[in-house]
């Protein structure tokens, strides 16, 4: 998921009409099916070693016999801020292997009954980045609210308390070391042809998010806060409806 580029990613996080999901276009060079390459800062494997990742985009679906394992990083694409206005378009996935697959949706075409079925899967945990707009976007076009969930904002914002950069970018660059690209972070997710750029941008969104789980599970678990975190994760399905219901930016919890 990406973020306006006027602001920053925590600023948007504030409140659900500032989430956006960014925005791409995609070159002919690129065939459906064929795994592309990209010179981007490796990613980091538990052992410390820089492993090389690779992207592949399908239209419409996951292929058949597609296996994520027991935790899957997902993200997604939109075309704004807004579930009910602005429609998904693209959603990354990754097993945390170093590859990310990618699923681009033409206007009104989300059939998708496989990735649907990963969606719903009780025994595959589901892993974002600010879930809380994920979730909404993928429960208002595919009709499925993803479950079980980890979110990584959530847990850096229970977990490292002594900082208020919470985003995808500062995680990675504070946690992992890695920097992660933000210059696609706006742009037309909606065009019929994604260049090799925006691809990338999209597919590194996924990459780091099994290797951030751990280490940011591992402070959780220091600071005897990891039931917390569990149960925050458990409310967001109910975030979610009541963010879609109306309630985005009403503390319900307020006097």
């Amino acid at each position: 998921m990406c973020y306006t580029a006027a602001r920053s990613e925590d600023e948007n996080a504030n409140n659900f009409l500032g989430f956006v999901v960014a925005a791409g276009v995609r070159s002919g060079a690129l065939r459906t099916g064929t795994w592309s390459r990209f010179d981007r800062k490796a990613l980091v494997s538990d052992s410390g070693q820089r492993r090389p990742h690779n992207y592949r985009l399908h239209h419409g679906d996951l292929p058949e016999g597609l296996e994520f394992g027991a935790v899957v990083a997902i993200d997604t694409e939109a075309m704004g801020l807004n579930p009910h206005r602005d429609r998904l378009c693209l959603v990354q996935l990754s097993a945390g292997d170093g590859n990310a697959h990618l699923v681009q949706f033409e206007a009104g075409a989300y059939g998708a009954p496989r990735l649907k079925a990963l969606l719903a899967d009780p025994a595959v945990l589901k892993l974002f980045h600010f879930a809380r707009f994920d979730l909404a976007v993928l429960y208002q076009y595919l009709g499925v609210m993803a479950g079980p969930v980890y979110c990584t904002k959530i847990a850096s914002r229970i977990a490292r308390t002594f900082t208020d950069k919470h985003g995808l970018r500062d995680l990675c660059k504070d946690v992992l070391g890695v920097d992660l690209s933000k210059q696609q972070q706006s742009s037309d997710w909606g065009a019929t042809a994604l260049t090799d750029e925006q691809l990338r941008y999209a597919a590194s969104d996924v990459l780091h998010l099994h290797v951030l789980r751990e280490r940011l599970d591992s402070m959780l678990m220091r600071e005897g806060r990891m039931d917390l975190a569990r149960a925050s994760f458990e409310f967001l399905p109910t975030r979610v409806r009541l963010d879609l219901a109306g309630w985005a930016e009403q503390d319900i919890f307020a006097h």
